[in-house]
């Protein structure tokens, strides 16, 4: 249904006004919760990812671009004008008004966290239809940036998953999406259970190999032409540790082999968003 409003105070903006992203997952009259997507090409991405929009937030002019995206959606009965799920249309100045900033991304959306997979389908069923090959694991990454970057990489360098432990960022909230295009969408990502506990990567097969700085250490080009990545049925889990200490130094003891990225000109360590998409650029099949 559209809706026009033309005061940023109508309560019927509460998902937009009120809430911090820790509320919006919170929001009991949903069953896991709400994001935010922002940009009509992240809500486009979003929405074709089979995501279930709440309400969708825009200016009258950027309507006429949404229009074929809102129809698509799940809930509004293939309709323009979103069926049951409320579209609300304001000017541009109330737009401002109600996100703190100047809408030039377009549109806004209210989105229904989707359920997350267990680990076993996670790993079965990768974006190209046959099991994971190439796995990320990012270990309690804190900056909604890196997380949002490791995604878009991880997207973008074929990359089958990622899972995600469980005191890392979360990769739905709003910076996060934003960062990653909205490609957070499209990889295919879960939560960790208890952590590090790799018997779950291992039973599937998986080479556990740990991104970090150590004597044991061996070169990522050394590496990723092992057989370990080179088999037909190779399948390799690439663990990336957190931004101030790195990987902990139980996950370094589980894992399987300990690999570094070389670095010249007296420099110790990358960025974990750029260390990311070298080591995923290293090991993509």
């Amino acid at each position: 249904m559209i809706i026009t409003l033309d005061r940023a105070d109508d309560e019927r903006l509460t998902d937009y006004t009120r809430l911090t992203d820790v509320a919006l997952r919170r929001r009991l009259e949903t069953r896991r919760g709400l994001y935010m997507a922002e940009s009509t090409k992240v809500v486009a991405r979003a929405v074709a990812a089979g995501h279930v929009p709440r309400s969708f937030l825009m200016s009258g002019r950027h309507y006429e671009q949404m229009r074929p995206v809102v129809a698509a959606a799940v809930g509004t009965g293939g309709r323009e004008d979103g069926g049951d799920v409320p579209v609300f249309l304001a000017p541009e100045e109330v737009l401002e008004s109600v996100t703190g900033f100047h809408l030039h991304r377009g549109a806004l959306a209210a989105m229904n966290r989707p359920a997350l997979p267990g680990l076993d389908e996670l790993l079965a069923t990768a974006r190209s239809g046959g099991p994971a090959r190439r796995v990320a694991v990012l270990e309690d990454l804190v900056d909604h940036t890196n997380v949002g970057a490791a995604f878009r990489s991880a997207a973008a360098l074929g990359v089958d998953a990622v899972l995600v432990t469980p005191r890392c960022a979360d990769p739905l909230y709003r910076r996060s999406v934003r960062v990653s295009m909205g490609t957070v969408f499209q990889v295919p990502w879960t939560r960790t259970g208890r952590w590090p506990d790799l018997d779950g990567l291992h039973a599937a097969g998986m080479t556990v190999a740990a991104l970090a700085l150590s004597r044991e250490s061996v070169d990522l080009e050394e590496f990723a032409a092992s057989e370990a990545c080179t088999a037909p049925d190779s399948r390799v889990a690439l663990v990336l540790g957190t931004e101030g200490d790195g990987l902990s130094t139980r996950t370094l003891a589980a894992a399987d082999v300990v690999v570094r990225i070389p670095m010249a000109g007296a420099v110790d360590s990358l960025n974990v968003a750029a260390a990311a998409a070298v080591a995923f650029w290293a090991l993509r099949t």
